[in-house]
Order: C-alpha cells, then structure tokens, then sequence
C-alpha cells in the first residue's frame, strides 16, 4: 500500500490485511493448480475442501449446535428480507410472524414480509429516532406466530441488543449483519440467524443463514427455489453456481477470526476499541452521541457536531489524515465510525486522537 488508510465504511467493509494477502497470492495459482480460485468448478473436489473447511471453522467458532444447518445463500442480507417469512411463515396456519422494529432495516424487513403474511410490529423505537432498543419479551408474541424478528445491531443508528431476548418458545430470527461473529452466540435464543458477508465475513452480494434444522421444509408453496432453505441444505448450497469467492473469502476470515483467540477475544478487542470512542464523545462538550449509553454498538459508533460545516470540516480533515469513510448515514447525519472485527484497534486510537485535536482547534 503507498500510504495506510483506516477503512470506517459501513459495508463494504475492510477485510483483515492477512486475508487480502493471502487472497492476492492465490488469485492467479490456487493451491498450486495453476488456476484462480474464482475460475475453479463448484463441483470440484477442491472447492469441496474449501466450504467444507468455512463450515467447519462457523461451527468451532460460534460452538454452533448440531442441528444447526448452515447455508451460503444468494442476494445479500435483504434477499433474505423475503427468504425468512416464505420460510418460516409456513410453521403455522395463521401465517404470522412478529417483529420489534430498531432502525432502518427491521422496518424494510418487516414490509417486505408483509407480503406474504400478517406482520405485527410489537416493539419500535421509531419515536425516539431509534436511539435505543425497545423491550421485546415472550408476552408480546401471540400464540399462532410462526416467529419473531430482529435486528441485532443497527448499523445506521449505533445501537444493538446487549443480549438477545427470550421470546419464549417462539423461534427468534436474527439480522445479525453488522455484528455477526463480533461476540459469542447463545444459541438457546435463536431459530435463525442471517448476515450479509460485506461487514464482518467477506465481500458484498453473498449472505449465510444459519437455521435450526427444524425449521426447514415449510416453506410457503410460492417460495422461488432458489429462496428455499430446503433446496440450499439438501444441496449443500451448491444447487447451482454459487459465489465460490466470498464463501472462500469468508473461510479465510473465519481462519483469521479463529488465530485472533476466537469470539470471546475478538469481543474485548472490539468492546476496547469501542470505548476508545466513546470516551471522547462522553468527555466532550464538541461531539453528541446519538445512541443512548446503554443500547450502544461496538460495531457502529455515531455522533454529530455542532453543525453541518462543522461536520464538513471534520470529514475533509479526517480523509486527509487516512481516515476514510466516516460520513454519517443520511437518515441521522453526523459521523459514523463503523469498527468491524478487521478494524485494528490502532485505527480507533488515531481517529480518537484526532477528535481530540479537532475539537481543541474548533470546539
């Protein structure tokens, strides 16, 4: 690289250096072959090897139960906006699902499941700007649901759920895109959870879903195939050309997830960079966090400035220092420092180091 650059962006997102190195010595010999790894067969027995070993590190990793199915889907994280009710939908007559409604997102995915059933939206923070999680228990699921849902952490407006909530014997789907495998996984709580790999596993266009083998084969009769969670288990998500790099890609990653300690030490590196952060914000007259202390992410740090050239200012300065990508989302404005597992936590201490002396220069 001519010159280092903290990557902030909130998807795509930066991917551990060892990863890319190893990605760019591969490209043209996979393995020796003589070929790229994007030009060999889904079919072969190497590219066999290669999910074969992604699945075996997701397990390790997470300690993910055996009756746990794991699937590499197509479309990102919003396809399966739509996969989750033509899928889960079906668990029972009454074709409803419950959802508690966080940010941006909980509210795209519960219109696209609106579709294909009766959605109930038990929870919304929506009249506070989503600064917080609102309270989603057992008691606001009624009987004939086939699932709740929710988004666990909420990139556009820096909050998360501490710990996931117990809806009782309800199966709980899960967005976890922004902070999959940031953490280690109760896996008690959940029936099913999805991510887009551009945040925290590899490159955009690809998700995984993990779901409890009983909760497929219900598919509504309407399910496309190629959303059907039966189609992509019997087949080991191979029924037609996957995207053999990003579940290579991701694979590699979970190999650099796993030489970091694993979840449990990748959960303080990400909770220390995290405070780095806030620190500055909480010791600060300057710089206004928008998420409330107690819901924030260690994945999505948000906070305006005084004004909107104020925050000009502070975007062009931080670029010039190597500090890329930190412009808020436009639903909320301000700053957005998205602190992914990749992200060192030399790049959270430089970017606190300059709020510090762009606060003393303008504040």
């Amino acid at each position: 690289m001519t010159k280092q650059v903290y990557n902030f962006g909130a998807g795509p997102a930066m991917l551990p250096v060892p990863v890319m190195q190893q990605i760019q010595q591969e490209f043209l010999d996979f393995q020796g072959m003589g070929i790229s790894l994007i030009e060999l067969s889904h079919r072969s027995k190497e590219f066999e090897a290669v999910i074969n070993r992604c699945d075996e590190l997701i397990r390790e990793l997470s300690n993910l139960p055996d009756n746990y199915k794991i699937l590499y889907t197509h479309g990102g994280a919003q396809m399966q906006f739509a996969g989750v009710p033509l899928n889960l939908l079906g668990l029972k007559p009454a074709h409803k699902a419950v959802y508690s409604e966080t940010g941006n997102f909980s509210k795209l995915a519960n219109r696209e499941a609106a579709r294909y059933g009766e959605i109930i939206i038990a929870s919304s923070s929506e009249e506070s700007d989503y600064d917080r999680i609102p309270a989603f228990t057992a008691d606001m699921i009624p009987d004939d649901a086939s699932y709740a849902y929710i988004t666990s952490n909420n990139t556009i407006y820096g909050t998360r759920y501490q710990e996931y909530p117990d809806v009782g014997d309800t199966p709980l789907a899960i967005d976890a895109t922004s902070d999959i495998f940031s953490r280690p996984v109760d896996w008690s709580r959940v029936g099913l959870m999805f991510a887009g790999m551009q945040k925290n596993l590899g490159p955009s266009g690809t998700a995984v879903v993990i779901v409890r083998e009983d909760l497929i084969g219900h598919a509504l009769e309407r399910t496309p195939s190629l959303l059907d969670y039966a189609v992509y288990e019997k087949s080991h998500s191979l029924a037609n050309t996957n995207n053999t790099f990003a579940i290579y890609t991701m694979g590699l990653t979970m190999q650099w997830l796993k030489d970091q300690g694993g979840l449990e030490a990748i959960e303080k590196v990400n909770e220390q960079k995290a405070k780095t952060l806030y620190d500055v914000i909480d010791n600060s007259d300057f710089y206004t966090g928008t998420a409330h202390p107690q819901h924030r992410s260690i994945m999505n740090v948000t906070f305006t400035l005084p004004d909107d050239e104020q925050s000009a200012s502070f975007l062009k300065e931080a670029l010039d220092n190597g500090l890329y990508a930190l412009k808020g989302h436009r639903n909320v404005g301000g700053i957005r420092a998205s602190i992914y597992n990749a992200m060192p936590l030399a790049g959270c201490e430089k970017l606190a180091e300059f709020m510090k002396e762009f606060e003393k220069k303008n504040g």
